[in-house]
Parts: C-alpha cells; structure tokens; sequence
C-alpha cells in the first residue's frame, strides 16, 4: 500500500486502571442505567459490510494525500458481544483459542523484534485474548458455553486485546484494517473532522459526558447499542444519523477501534475513533492513540475488513 504518512506520531498509553471508567470507586462495579434493558436493539445491521474504493484521500489532520490501492469492504458497525461470543465457541470447538484461568489465549506467530531502547518483544505463543474473569468482560463462561450478559448482545465487544481482535477477523476470513483504510472509511475523500461532517454534538455519537441514555446520574458512562445513532429517537432521547461517507457507524465514540499497522521498533499498537471516555474533540477522523497489544479496557473494540467477493 502506498501511503505517506506526513505527521507527527503522538503515542499516548492508555491507562488502564480505575481511569477506564469502568469503575466508578476502584472494585465498585457500577449499576448500568435502566437503557441497557430498555434499548437493546442494534441501531443498524451488525452482519452488514459496505464497499469502500481504491484512490487516493486526504489524510490525518494536514490532509496529506494518500493511496489506497484495492477496493475493501468493511464492517458497517463494531463487532459486536454476540457475535465475539459465537466466534470464541466455533474458534474453542476449533482448537484455535484456549480457556486457562479466566482467560481467553490463542497462538501469535510474533512480532520481528528490532532491539530497540524501549522495545517489548513479542516472540511466537500465545497471548491474552480476553479477559474473562474482569467484572467489565460482557462475555461470560459457564465451563463450556459462552454467552452475553443480558442487555448488552447488540453492544460492542470490549475487553478485547489487539490479539483477540486480530484473531477473530482472521477466523472469519478478513483482518484488521490498516490505519489508511480505516480513516478513509471514516472521512471519506473530503477534508471533514468527523465522519457525518464538520461539528459534533451529544446526539452524534457516545463521548464524554455527551449526554446518552446510558449515562448515570453518578457519571458512569456506559457503550451504546451499536448503530444507536442512527437518526431514530430512543425514549427522550433524538439521535443524529451519524454515519460516515460510506454509510459507517460509531466510526466516532462509543469504542476506540483497532487497527492492523505494526511500526518497525515499536510494539504498540493503534486505536483510532475515540471512545465514550474521550472528550467529542478526541474523536475527529485523524485522531489516534496507542496501546501494547495485550490491552484490554471496556472503552476499547475492533470492526474488521476483508477483500470484496470476485
């Protein structure tokens, strides 16, 4: 793929302590509000793929132009719980994922590792899906099935590591997109900071304190069924149809994304989208952050791309 990244990279770590807002006193899990069990439709279709073209786009915030070479598709919303859920039965069933101590693991060829001052070496094995047994996991585990807590099936799949992301796009013949591929699917070929145009407001999509019906009065700020903002009212609550050039969801908020791109002498990995804990300026189309790949946090999901039939 040719691509000129003409920008400066701004790799932040995320925390992934009591700040991932999942916590709301540290070990205190937190009473979800009433909209979990009131709306738990998919706002649009999970299992929905849309066309995006090869050519040329302005990217990051200078616009700096560059090529994408193939026509891809990619998913109209975040995967979802439900669907990560049958994945990880089909993928146990296949012997390519294992349960051990409240984990999901699966095997990783390993990263080249270049011996850089702070580079962290990721040799062949196998490495941490998800976890299971942390209370923001919505996948549960019984022994031998996996399931959905109640309410959250059409929500993103968090708690998910570039990993298990990479893993279940994989499994059902795609992967994750590049960081190139991903930001024109948000944006377009047009210049716009965020993916339905030039401002943002509560009802285009879940950020910090935007407002949402999933929001608790003591600040808990929870996922949105994905496609929730979909121009449809929801109780006292209007949404915006917020959907990207290409006819996207939640390309902005809700959850950060992961995208494929491995940097020569850098383990970590990139989430773009901004996510419900981010202020709405964090969520233009160029914005990025950084985490290692073994990251798992409840503000934190994937969508996957793939070649178009023939």
């Amino acid at each position: 793929m040719k691509a000129r990244f003409g920008r400066r990279v701004a790799s932040v770590v995320l925390a992934a302590a009591c700040g991932a807002s999942l916590l709301a006193g540290c070990g205190r899990p937190p009473v979800p509000s009433r909209a979990v069990q009131q709306f738990t439709s998919a706002g649009a279709d999970p299992e929905a793929w849309a066309l995006v073209p090869a050519g040329p786009f302005p990217m990051g915030r200078d616009g700096v132009e560059t090529v994408i070479p193939q026509d891809y598709e990619i998913m109209v919303t975040p995967v979802t719980n439900a669907q990560y859920a049958r994945y990880l039965e089909e993928a146990l069933a296949a012997s390519r994922v294992r349960v051990q101590g409240g984990r999901v693991v699966g095997p990783y060829p390993g990263d080249p590792f270049g011996g850089g001052k702070h580079e962290k070496a990721y040799p062949a094995g196998d490495y941490l899906h998800m976890p299971l047994a942390d209370p923001a996991t919505r996948i549960t585990f019984d022994g031998r099935r996996f399931g959905v807590k109640p309410g959250y099936e059409n929500h993103p799949v968090t708690m998910v590591t570039w990993f298990g992301a990479r893993a279940y796009c994989e499994f059902n013949g795609g992967r994750l997109p590049a960081e190139a591929e991903w930001e024109k699917a948000a944006r377009g070929t047009d210049r716009r900071p965020f993916p339905w145009g030039d401002s943002i407001s509560g009802a285009h999509a879940n950020f910090y304190h935007s407002g949402d019906p999933f929001e608790t009065e003591d600040g808990y700020s929870d996922t949105t069924p994905v496609g929730f903002y979909n121009g449809q009212r929801y109780g006292e609550f209007q949404t915006a149809r917020a959907v990207s050039p290409y006819g996207l969801y939640d390309m902005a908020g809700n959850v950060s994304q992961w995208v494929a791109d491995r940097t020569p002498g850098i383990h970590y990995r990139f989430l773009r989208g901004g996510s419900k804990a981010d202020h709405g300026y964090d969520l233009r189309t160029w914005s990025r952050n950084s985490a290692v790949p073994e990251y798992a946090s409840p503000n934190v999901g994937f969508r996957c791309v793939r070649n178009p039939a023939r």
